[in-house]
């Protein structure tokens, strides 16, 4: 093994669970988040000898795996879904988090545009800036603003029903 792929596996090694966990929450499915994955971790192995001199490769692998997450849905037969068909739920909850209150966030995180879902997830998966989740998605500060308040407003909304039905 070139020192190069030793160096691409250790850092694929460390961060492909959370890479993993984040394309899950862009796309809600287990299968594309891996198809996602793989695709930037692609990308990012043609591009490694540059990326590895970069400041930050974390970045350029969340940018690639966004461009993976909308590249997906461009194709023609992610676009063709059965009726009645639902998304898995997660098979386990993270720890500390009750079960019913993970599946009310899932639940909720779903129901959001894709566009809106990226910032939330960049935003407060990842931790970014305003400015870093911006550079990632390749728009303005402002829209990364307003989407965030917008799909907090809807999260707040659904999880607030979600709790007035299970109380009732």
């Amino acid at each position: 093994m070139t020192p190069r792929d030793e160096a691409f596996a250790a850092y694929v090694g460390a961060r492909r669970p959370q890479l993993f966990r984040a394309a899950w929450l862009l796309t809600g499915d287990p299968h594309r988040a891996e198809d996602v994955v793989q695709a930037a971790l692609t990308r990012l192995y043609v591009a490694w000898p540059r990326v590895q001199r970069a400041a930050s490769v974390d970045a350029y692998v969340r940018r690639a795996i966004v461009n993976a997450h909308v590249d997906e849905g461009r194709r023609p037969w992610r676009r063709e879904a059965a009726a009645g068909d639902a998304l898995p739920e997660p098979a386990v909850a993270g720890p500390g988090d009750a079960v019913d209150e993970h599946d009310a966030l899932w639940s909720a995180l779903r129901r959001l545009p894709a566009g809106q879902r990226r910032v939330v997830v960049l935003r407060h998966w990842w931790g970014l800036s305003v400015e870093e989740t911006a550079a990632d998605l390749n728009v303005s500060t402002g829209t990364v603003k307003s989407q965030t308040s917008v799909a907090l407003a809807t999260l707040r909304e659904v999880l607030a029903e979600d709790l007035t039905k299970e109380s009732s």
